[in-house]
């Protein structure tokens, strides 16, 4: 899953960032309120962390734009005022949830956590394509009853296959979702972690779901 974390405290989204990639997010970062809009416009996010008090663009201004150009991405707003009156204002531009500051990262996470089960009722417990399965909040994999181990960007690379079965999704489309933008990596990426997936789904079974579609993509086939 990708987040974009919107905060000018460099300090602050330097934790934020470290925090939500050691609990396997994709992150990007801005640091002013046009920046993030921006971002947010641009990018498929599967949620916002945005604070109130932006440099260029307040917090609030974004969030009302960003409703209302159709960016339905659940947003966690976060400021250093506690009045009820700033709660209100906070929710009534849009947002989902408002956590104020100083706040326990572990909360955040915590948050963060009950907007995306929120925000996707289709993220059903299980997530099922032939004999594959995947548990989103256990990080469980099984292939014909037999677990699977995946380290963290392959099991994201699988859920992101998962909730798009029978899609074909190009390398572009793979590397914006599970990658941050700051990504510094190898070109070939997506198609070394694709084989790499292969490897622990495809190769040990008779019918294979992972297929190449040449110059264009990947596909996680129904049979």
């Amino acid at each position: 899953m990708r987040i974009l974390v919107v905060e000018d405290n460099r300090r602050l989204s330097a934790a934020l960032k470290l925090s939500l990639q050691d609990a396997r997010y994709a992150v990007d970062a801005a640091f002013d309120g046009r920046e993030g809009q921006e971002l947010a416009e641009a990018t498929d996010y599967d949620a916002i962390i945005l604070d109130v008090m932006l440099p260029v663009k307040d917090g609030l201004a974004v969030c009302r734009e960003l409703r209302g150009r159709h960016v339905n991405a659940p947003i966690l707003m976060l400021t250093a005022r506690d009045t009820v009156q700033d709660r209100v204002r906070g929710l009534d531009s849009g947002a989902d949830d408002y956590l104020v500051k100083p706040f326990a990262l572990s909360e955040l996470l915590a948050r963060l956590r009950a907007l995306l089960r929120r925000d996707a009722p289709q993220r059903a417990a299980w997530l099922a394509v032939a004999d594959l399965r995947l548990d989103p909040a256990t990080r469980l994999v099984e292939r014909a009853g037999r677990r699977v181990e995946l380290p963290g960007k392959l099991f994201a690379l699988l859920e992101y296959f998962m909730r798009h079965p029978n899609q074909i999704l190009t390398r572009d489309m793979v590397e914006r979702h599970i990658w941050s933008y700051d990504y510094a990596g190898v070109s070939n990426v997506v198609d070394v972690y694709v084989r790499r997936l292969r490897r622990a789904i495809d190769d040990p079974f008779a019918v294979k779901l992972l297929e190449t579609v040449r110059g264009v993509g990947y596909r996680l086939r129904v049979p």
